[in-house]
């Protein structure tokens, strides 16, 4: 597949970015629907810049701390993305709280994955609030994203089972093995249909 119909994507992350190396590593298949041509962080130090660095992929920092308010980042983010011809966009561990402006003008080209079986249990301490509640499944939503926190179109789920003797840090680990062979198959379903939207 040439590189002119795969759909132009940028990975936004705030941290290590281990879903992004997932999409990554996805994405270096000629035949993969979407083309990752920037990772893009809300934090200068985040370690996944290095590991999107190694392997090539143009990086860039919109750092939130040197914004006034979630307005101007937003519309700074805004900007580099399409400065980098961005036509899709995948929240992986990326922790701002977008503006409706931002999502608004992305309605449909952004995706993000949350760890969870939404709608149960959006925002934080996921697997914490899974064992409290004493759920017998848990498991990770890849959705579009709404100005609503977690509350867009789900596009695919993965569930696993929740074990006796399990704590928060080893049900997030049989999650975030889930999230790393879902989230490049839920990217390729977008991509492949934003890209057949735009052809006809």
């Amino acid at each position: 597949m040439s590189d002119e119909v795969r759909v132009p994507t940028a990975i936004l992350i705030s941290g290590r970015g281990s879903n992004m190396a997932a999409l990554l590593a996805a994405a270096q298949d000629p035949g993969y629907p979407a083309r990752i041509v920037l990772v893009l962080s809300n934090r200068p130090g985040a370690a996944g810049l290095a590991r999107a660095r190694e392997t090539g992929i143009p990086t860039a920092v919109v750092d939130h701390a040197a914004h006034p308010d979630r307005e101007s980042f937003d519309a700074a983010l805004d900007a580099r993305l399409r400065a980098a011809g961005v036509e899709l966009v995948a929240l992986a561990g990326f922790m701002r709280i977008l503006t409706e402006g931002f999502v608004r003008a992305w309605e449909g080209r952004m995706i993000n994955i949350h760890p969870s079986l939404l709608p149960a249990f959006r925002g934080t301490r996921t697997h914490e609030r899974a064992l409290a509640a004493g759920v017998a499944e848990h498991g990770c939503t890849v959705h579009h994203v709404v100005p609503e926190l977690d509350a867009g179109p789900t596009i695919a789920q993965a569930r696993v089972p929740v074990l006796q003797g399990d704590t928060p840090e080893i049900l997030a680990e049989r999650v975030l093995a889930q999230e790393h062979a879902l989230y490049p198959r839920a990217l390729a379903d977008v991509a492949r249909t934003l890209r057949d939207a735009t052809r006809h």
